[in-house]
């Protein structure tokens, strides 16, 4: 059922989003040197690392690490960086890995391959066994601004509580986060 979701999600998606996409890769092609997308080493289920892509918001110099571990992370962001990550339109293209089955629309966020800590509190409470998602339980209450430790808890409570109308939810509930820019840093 889980993964019926995620299709009809990405063809959902992929109708309404389908111009947006393509204004967002020429915007991003047109206002910095480097490809339009940028595609991160991350952990997904049983910690099996995947290519994940993203719309480019950083500049191609800037270091393979989680941005609030960036001295000061507004000066490698791109010309439409900003606005890109505050409306979560850099995400959008994370539709193919939901679509080829490296995610779930609903999960914990997936993690870079270099977070060892977060990897380590997932594998020891279970998580890694299911999918990473485009959206958790962990983003809708605190997203970047969420410790560690908290985000595993979330992504702990996700895994024993999850089904169809719980992802609904979350999902929902991402859509008014989105939508007020609630939770973002960067």
């Amino acid at each position: 059922m889980k993964r019926l979701f995620d299709l009809v999600f990405v063809l959902f998606s992929l109708c309404i989003f389908f111009i947006p996409l393509l204004l967002v890769a020429v915007f991003v092609r047109l206002t910095s040197p480097g490809p339009v997308l940028y595609w991160s080493d991350r952990i997904g289920k049983h910690n099996k690392i995947f290519k994940m892509p993203k719309f480019r918001t950083m500049c191609v110099d800037t270091p393979a690490v989680a941005t609030h571990l960036l001295t000061d992370p507004a000066r490698f962001l791109t010309p439409p960086g900003s606005f890109l990550r505050k409306s979560s339109l850099d995400e959008l293209p994370q539709l193919w890995s939901i679509f080829t089955g490296d995610m779930s629309v609903v999960g914990p966020r997936p993690a870079l391959f270099n977070q060892e800590d977060l990897i380590s509190l997932r594998t020891q409470q279970g998580v890694d066994a299911i999918p990473p998602g485009l959206t958790g339980w962990a983003q809708v209450n605190g997203r970047d601004e969420l410790p560690i430790p908290d985000k595993v808890k979330l992504d702990v409570e996700y895994l024993h509580r999850q089904s169809f109308f719980f992802d609904l939810k979350i999902v929902l509930m991402t859509l008014v986060k989105v939508l007020r820019r609630d939770g973002i840093k960067h």
